[in-house]
Formats: structure tokens, C-alpha cells, sequence
């Protein structure tokens, strides 16, 4: 019944590949020669038909230095003198990918081997851990109750007004990089006025509000110069070239290892 739907990047490919979307009529979004050309026909839409970015950002950790110390490294989240401090990712693909960028591998590695070995981390990791979380992690970050535990840059910012300690990095070994983007469904009812939406959404005062309010990063080019935010928080809107170098996007992964990704989470969280 929804004619906009807004998945994250590997979740269009998987959305293509089930022919659940529509290709879009790009006469009717001008606004699209606003994106930046780096976030254009990416690998989770090669060819740039059925998708717009919305918003995009990078996976970091979030942490108390007064607590945990400085940190720069995923090695933080498996440190023994952080125990009982230590909140993970409530998801596989997630906790997966820390653990195989720890370990130096891909975040779409399908070698079998290499998520045996990222699934081992992980078990050694339980143990240490308050708890595996999503959205529990704004109080449990910001009351103090934990210490550390990854989570996505523009929910950083959020937290950090409510408590100014906290601290982000995106770790040395490189993390995810992701796009949120704006998709229309297949036989949708209303795909001229889902255009329309999608177009007035990539505008550059309407991009630049919605990035301001929820802290996440505009992937209209105007955007950066002009919007109204410290120097701290464009920092971490926007990394640097060299801290992007390491971060990979998530792509759809073929069936039999999302099986496998689902028998490792089930076995570890049993």
C-alpha cells in the first residue's frame, strides 16, 4: 500500500533482484542533479534506475573516554577491561561486519572460513557484553549506564546533546559506509506523485532542514557549504576522504550466505 519506500542500500539490490520496484521516471526529478555524483549508481543500483539517496552515513563507536578511554579501534568492543560497559548490534549483519573488520576482511566476504572465524570473535565477545541493542542504546549511552557500543554517526549527534561526554570515531580498520535511499514500489498507485515527493525531497532547502533535524548526512552537493551546523557536527557528517578509504557499503549477499549468516546468529544468541 506505500508508493515511497526509504531501505538501506543492500536492501535495494534485494528489492531489484525480487523486481519489488519500479524504475523511475528521472524527467520528473530534476532535483536529482543536486546528488553528489560519488553517491550515483552504486553498486546496490549499477545502472541509477530504480533508486535516489536520501540520507547517508558511516557505522562508528560511540564511547565514554572518562570510562573506556580513547579509542580508535573496533579492538575497544573486545577488550576485556571494558567488560560489562559493552553494548553490540541486535543484528547480524552488523555485529558481523565489525567482526570482520576487526579481523580485516570484507564486510561482504561470502568465504566461509572468514565468517567462521568473525562468528568465533564474537562468541568470545558475548560474555563481555551488557547486552545486544538497537534503539536501547540512546538511554543506556546517555544515562551512563554503558560505556561503549557502536552505532551510526547521525544518532551520535543526537546522543551527545543529551550527554556531551560521548565521544566518536569510526575505527582505524574502516567500517560501513551506507545509503539510505528513496525507492518507489512496484505498481504503486501514485508514482507520479512519489516522483513529485522524491524530487521536492532532494531540494536542497528541504534536504538541507531534513539533515539539520535528524543529524544524518544530505547526499545533495549544495548542502555542506551552506548548512547550519558547528564545526564539530559537519565533522562527523562529513569524514574525511582519508577515514572514508576504509569504509565499505554493504551489498546484497547471495541467499545461501544470509542462511548461513542466520544459523551463526541463531547458534550465537541461544
Amino acid at each position: 500500500s506505500y508508493d515511497v519506500i526509504i531501505p538501506s542500500d543492500y536492501m535495494v539490490s534485494r528489492l531489484i533482484s525480487e523486481d519489488m520496484l519500479e524504475p523511475i521516471d528521472f524527467t520528473n526529478v530534476p532535483n536529482y542533479s543536486l546528488i553528489e555524483d560519488s553517491l550515483k549508481n552504486m553498486a546496490y543500483d549499477p545502472d541509477g534506475t530504480y533508486s535516489v539517496p536520501y540520507m547517508w552515513g558511516t557505522t562508528g563507536i560511540i564511547y565514554d573516554p572518562n570510562v573506556v578511554g580513547e579509542v580508535d579501534s573496533w579492538s575497544a568492543l573486545f577488550d576485556e577491561k571494558n567488560s560489562g560497559n559493552i553494548l553490540m548490534f541486535d543484528n547480524s549483519r552488523d555485529a558481523m561486519g565489525i567482526a570482520l573488520k576487526y579481523l580485516g576482511y570484507s564486510l561482504n566476504t561470502t568465504d566461509e572460513a572468514e565468517l567462521n572465524e568473525a562468528y568465533e570473535l564474537l562468541k568470545q565477545q558475548k560474555p563481555l557484553l551488557q547486552g545486544y541493542v538497537m534503539d536501547q542504546i540512546f538511554d543506556k549511552l546517555e544515562s551512563g549506564e554503558a560505556a561503549i557500543g557502536p552505532y551510526y554517526a547521525g544518532d551520535y549527534l543526537t546522543m551527545y546533546q543529551n550527554n556531551p561526554n560521548l565521544k566518536f570515531c569510526v575505527p582505524k580498520e574502516g567500517a560501513n559506509i551506507f545509503v539510505d535511499a528513496m525507492c518507489i514500489l512496484k505498481d504503486a498507485e501514485n508514482k507520479a506523485n512519489a516522483e513529485a515527493f522524491i524530487n521536492f525531497m532532494s531540494g536542497t532547502q528541504q534536504s538541507m532542514a531534513n539533515s539539520e533535524f535528524i543529524g544524518y548526512t544530505s547526499p545533495n552537493k549544495e548542502v555542506k557549504d551552506l548548512i547550519d551546523v558547528d564545526d564539530f557536527t559537519k565533522s562527523i557528517m562529513y569524514p574525511d576522504d582519508a577515514t572514508l578509504a576504509n569504509c565499505e557499503a554493504y551489498i546484497n549477499l547471495p541467499q545461501a550466505t544470509l542462511d548461513y549468516y542466520d544459523e551463526m546468529w541463531v547458534k550465537l544468541k541461544s
